[in-house]
C-alpha cells in the first residue's frame, strides 16, 4: 500500500505528492520518501544528497536555482516546520510551458511536497517565522553546474504572496531570462 497520493500539476513533469499518515494514541508517522512509490511521481534516481534550510524571517525568498546537465537534478522538497509558497519555474528547452511557474503551499501541517524535474529552477518564499524545508536531490551539488535565475524577473512574473522582505545578496545578483536564453536540455 503506497502511503502516497500523487498529483500532477499544470506543469508537465512537475508532481505534488501529498503524505498519508498513520495515527494512533502515541502521534503519526509520514513517510517521507519511498523508492518504489515515488517513481510513479519522476523521481527515478537514487538519492545523492539531502539539504536542509532553516530560514528565520517570513517574507523571505530563497531561488531561484537549478543545476545544468551533467548535473541536473531531481528535487523532492517538504516543510517540516511553518507555512511556505514554493515554486518551481520550468526552464525546459521547447517545452509548451517554457517559463511558465507552479506555486504551491507546504506546510509541516498539509505533509504535501512538490517533485520538481529536471530542467525547473526552484525557490520558496515563507509565510511564516522559522520555517524549515527538506530537500531530496537525485545529484550531488556542484558548483560548475549551478544555475539561476532572479526571482524578480518580470518574463517569469511570479506572483509572491508577501512582499519580499529578505533576499540575499546573491540571489539578487541572478540573472534576468534574456531574449538569449532558449532553455536547458535536461
Amino acid at each position: 500500500m503506497s502511503r502516497f497520493e500523487i498529483a500532477d500539476t499544470s506543469l508537465d513533469g512537475l508532481k505534488i505528492v501529498q503524505r498519508k499518515t498513520a495515527a494512533d494514541a502515541r502521534g503519526s508517522l509520514s513517510r517521507l520518501f519511498c523508492a518504489a512509490d515515488l517513481k510513479a511521481a519522476g523521481f527515478d534516481a537514487a538519492i545523492a544528497q539531502i539539504n536542509h534550510t532553516f530560514t528565520v524571517q517570513r517574507g523571505a525568498v530563497r531561488g531561484l536555482h537549478f543545476q545544468y546537465p551533467p548535473h541536473a537534478e531531481i528535487k523532492m522538497v517538504s516543510c517540516l516546520r511553518g507555512e511556505v509558497f514554493d515554486v518551481a519555474v520550468d526552464l525546459r528547452s521547447g517545452s509548451p510551458t517554457f517559463l511558465r511557474w507552479y506555486g504551491r503551499v507546504l506546510t509541516d501541517e498539509n505533509l504535501v511536497s512538490l517533485v520538481i524535474p529536471r530542467g525547473f529552477a526552484h525557490g520558496f518564499q515563507t509565510l511564516t517565522e522559522n520555517c524549515e524545508l527538506l530537500y531530496l536531490h537525485s545529484c550531488a551539488y556542484s558548483a560548475a553546474s549551478e544555475g539561476a535565475i532572479n526571482v524578480r524577473d518580470p518574463s517569469v512574473a511570479i506572483a509572491w504572496p508577501l512582499a519580499i522582505a529578505v533576499l540575499s545578496e546573491r540571489d539578487q545578483s541572478h540573472p534576468y531570462v534574456d531574449k538569449e536564453f532558449s532553455g536547458i536540455r535536461p
